[in-house]
């Protein structure tokens, strides 16, 4: 990871805000101008932490979460918005792992680790379905397309549209591999502020079009500002999951899930 990355990009929010601002699906991540399709928001999740964090999660069972680990951490209670109630009711989470390999000293410094974590709810999310849990297609182009899916902020620096689905069409551009990818608005090239993530979607599904179907392949790790500076709308950094399917599918296996 470059030296001027926004590493986290967790949002301090009162419960209240969330549970006001949640709808089902709309335009925008940072600078959006697409949308998820209905399957890939049925699967995503909003997720706040008893220490005020908020992060985006994907299902990939009916009762596992697929988020970043950096979004975890020991001794805070992690709960989902279920929002097909009136009002939405939060899920406790009964189990929240990382990846035994997650350093956030590592990750601190800007490098790249296994930032990747698992959530268990003590019951399926009603009206959610389960993403297609994959990896990149292998080698990992530049110029090859992703979709971000996350709940975070419209504007950097703010708290606008917190809570609420938004997407990203992304490519791929640097030199990828199976520890981090770099994704980009192909329209601004991060010259100036595009598409890409922004705070609250740590833990987002970066998901590839694989045989027409959309592939849960990477989570969302960090952001920066165009020009590689400091905020959003430049570059959106994945953690791809080539390297952390199996321990994934693993724990997800002892925890009950069916692959």
């Amino acid at each position: 990871m470059r030296s001027d990355v926004t590493v986290n990009l967790f949002l301090a929010a009162a419960v209240s805000i969330l549970l006001v601002s949640f709808t089902p699906l709309c335009w925008a991540i940072t600078g959006s101008r697409s949308a998820a399709s209905d399957a890939v928001a049925r699967s995503v999740v909003t997720i706040i932490g008893s220490r005020g964090t908020v992060c985006t999660g994907t299902l990939i069972a009916p009762a596992i979460v697929l988020t970043a680990g950096h979004c975890i951490a020991s001794g805070t209670t992690y709960r989902v918005i279920d929002s097909t109630t009136q009002p939405p009711r939060l899920v406790t989470a009964q189990k929240a792992v990382t990846h035994p390999q997650f350093n956030m000293q590592t990750m601190l410094a800007h490098r790249a680790t296994a930032d990747v974590a698992l959530l268990q709810l003590p019951s399926p999310v009603p009206k959610k379905s389960p993403a297609i849990l994959g990896a990149p297609r292998i080698p990992i182009q530049p110029g090859s397309r992703f979709t971000v899916a996350g709940v975070g902020v419209t504007t950097s620096g703010g708290d606008d549209g917190v809570g609420t689905i938004r997407a990203a069409n992304l490519v791929v551009t640097g030199n990828p591999g199976t520890l981090q990818m770099r994704l980009v608005d192909p329209v601004t090239q991060n010259k100036s502020s595009g598409m890409g993530a922004c705070t609250g979607d740590s833990g987002a599904p970066a998901f590839e079009d694989q045989d027409g179907k959309s592939v849960i392949a990477g989570v969302v790790s960090w952001s920066t500002g165009p020009n590689n500076g400091d905020g959003c709308g430049g570059l959106t950094g994945i953690t791809p999951l080539t390297l952390y399917k199996d321990w994934i599918v693993k724990t997800a296996r002892e925890w009950g899930a069916a692959f």
